[in-house]
C-alpha cells in the first residue's frame, strides 16, 4: 500500500536506507535531513514523500520528491529506496508510477532524478531506464574522483 509520510516513518526509513548498503554515510544523512524538513514543514518543505508497506504492514520503500523550484512544470526525485527483501516485487515501480501520476496530475511535464556512476548504483541505473528514464548527460568526476553524475530525464504527459 502506498500511503504518505507519517512522522513515525523516520526510525523506519533511516533503518532502511542502511539496509540498502547502497547509500554512504554522507548521503544518508543528507536524506534524514530532508526527511526531517518534510515531517516539520509539510507541504511548504517543497518536498513530497510517499511510503510503501508491504503486506504485513511494515514499511519496506520511499520516494521523495518535489518540484524544481524556479520552473513551471519540472519535477525532481531525491530519493527512492526499497528494502533488500522486498526488492524485485515491484515495489519501487508501483512508488516511481504513483510519483508520475501525481506530476501529471499538477500540470509536470518533465521529472529528472540524478545518480552516482560508481558499481553501487548500477541497479538504480538500470531501473530508471527500464521505466523509460533517458540519460541526458553526465558530468565527470561530480562527486568525486572517478565518480560522475548521471541525470536522467522522462517526459510526462499530463
Amino acid at each position: 500500500m502506498i500511503r504518505p509520510l507519517a512522522p513515525q516513518d523516520r526510525d523506519n526509513i533511516h533503518r532502511l536506507l542502511l539496509e540498502t548498503h547502497t547509500f554512504n554515510e554522507m548521503e544518508i544523512s543528507v536524506a534524514m535531513e530532508v526527511l526531517d524538513t518534510c515531517i516539520g514543514s509539510g507541504d511548504e518543505s517543497g518536498y513530497m514523500i510517499l511510503c510503501h508497506d508491504d503486506a504485513a504492514g511494515e514499511l519496506a520503500g520511499y520516494i521523495c520528491f518535489g518540484a524544481v523550484p524556479l520552473t513551471d512544470y519540472s519535477y525532481d526525485i531525491y530519493w527512492i529506496a526499497v528494502a533488500p527483501a522486498s526488492s524485485r516485487k515491484g515495489l519501487g515501480a508501483a512508488l516511481l508510477s504513483e510519483v508520475e501520476k501525481i506530476v501529471a496530475a499538477r500540470g509536470g511535464t518533465r521529472i529528472y532524478l540524478d545518480t552516482s556512476s560508481t558499481s553501487p548504483y548500477e541497479k538504480a541505473r538500470c531501473f530508471y531506464e527500464k521505466f523509460g528514464y533517458r540519460r541526458l548527460s553526465v558530468l565527470p568526476d561530480f562527486y568525486r574522483k572517478g565518480d560522475d553524475k548521471i541525470i536522467y530525464v522522462k517526459e510526462i504527459v499530463p
